[in-house]
């Protein structure tokens, strides 16, 4: 595809599109402990979309949230994940708050929020469990590694994985493999030839909008490109951005 034709093809994409997801980056952490139950209640009075969850897996086979493959830096203990039970992980302090098991967002979100799963450290067979145990296997989207994602809907068709767009040569293996409802973008691989595949897929197009990049002009851009989800740190603002503008209800 030429470039030319890939410009085409995002503009006029851009410009059919009529609402734009809002996804909270690990919650409303600006405000809160980052993926703690008080974040992603944040999140939801906000007016998100999607709360962003990082799950792991711990010593005793239960999965956690935490981003990090060690407590050391969000919690007052020390230690990785996966060598800790969920028992000695929610004992910890997270800055007033506590380190949340994936059921407990699960049965916070269900009905009210739908879920972006960052599959961290766990197993396709023990997240699809946990989705099916709250009815929320249709409220999420899955990010990660291509074969993990393989496993995920070998299991359980129907869940919508998302893998990262990396390069042309990743993002054609993953849409053969997995044709995927939704790609998910960074900063690196939001480029025109990688967002146009997505398109040409009939992909939806997640993006990362955050750090420098998490502001109205950086948002505007993504939404002209053909993103119909933005990741978020700022979300009561970027749904204001996006109300205003017609792009989410």
């Amino acid at each position: 595809m030429s470039r030319l034709a890939a410009s085409l093809l995002f503009i006029l994409s851009a410009s059919a599109a009529d609402r734009v997801a809002v996804i909270a980056h690990r919650g409303e952490h600006l405000q809160h402990p980052e993926n703690t139950l008080a974040a992603y209640r944040a999140a939801i009075e906000s007016g998100a979309d999607f709360i962003e969850v990082d799950v792991r897996t711990t010593a005793d086979g239960k999965l956690v949230v935490m981003h990090n493959a060690t407590v050391d830096a969000t919690t007052n203990g020390k230690g990785a994940v996966k060598d800790l039970t969920l028992a000695q992980i929610r004992a910890l302090d997270s800055h007033g708050e506590k380190v949340p098991a994936f059921s407990d967002v699960l049965q916070l979100a269900r009905g009210r929020v739908k879920i972006y799963v960052d599959s961290k450290q766990l197993t396709a067979a023990d997240l699809v469990a946990e989705l099916e145990r709250y009815d929320m296997q249709d409220n999420v989207v899955v990010y990660g590694r291509l074969e993990y994602l393989t496993d995920v809907i070998a299991l359980r068709p129907q869940i919508k994985v998302m893998p990262e767009a990396v390069s042309a040569a990743y993002l054609n293996k993953a849409i053969e493999q997995l044709h995927p409802r939704i790609v998910a973008f960074d900063a690196r691989d939001f480029t025109a030839d990688l967002i146009a595949a997505a398109i040409q897929s009939k992909a939806g197009i997640y993006v990362d909008r955050l750090g420098a990049a998490d502001n109205p002009a950086s948002w505007q851009d993504a939404v002209d490109r053909g993103a119909t989800g933005i990741q978020t740190d700022k979300i009561a603002a970027l749904v204001a951005y996006l109300r205003s503008r017609g792009y989410h209800d």
